[in-house]
């Protein structure tokens, strides 16, 4: 059994004990979130109608936050001695999956 879930615009195939980097989340480590599933695959049954997926559910436990790649980037203007160095890293929340929930 698989689900893919939606978080923070984005979209993840996730299982039954698998830890996924999601979008920042307002949860302390340790908490339970419940994500909203997109897809709900068990062997041949497919929920995918929001009829279906109203009642199914995706829950987790905050693991902790973790923070993503090392973005570089620069900048410049050309024949004007204009130029400008960054750098981003952005932080992620590690959940694992607990349940998946068909309703």
């Amino acid at each position: 059994m698989y689900a893919v879930i939606a978080s923070g615009g984005k979209q993840e195939r996730v299982s039954t004990g698998q830890q996924v980097q999601v979008e920042l989340l307002e949860a302390e480590t340790g908490s339970t979130v419940t994500l909203q599933p997109v897809l709900v695959v068990d062997g041949d049954t497919v929920l995918s109608t929001p009829a279906e997926l109203a009642k199914a559910s995706v829950t987790g436990r905050v693991v902790g936050t973790v923070a993503g790649p090392k973005i570089d980037g620069f900048t410049y203007k050309r024949r004007t001695n204009q130029r400008r160095r960054y750098g981003h890293r952005q932080h992620y929340s590690l959940v694992e999956i607990t349940a998946i929930a068909k309703g």
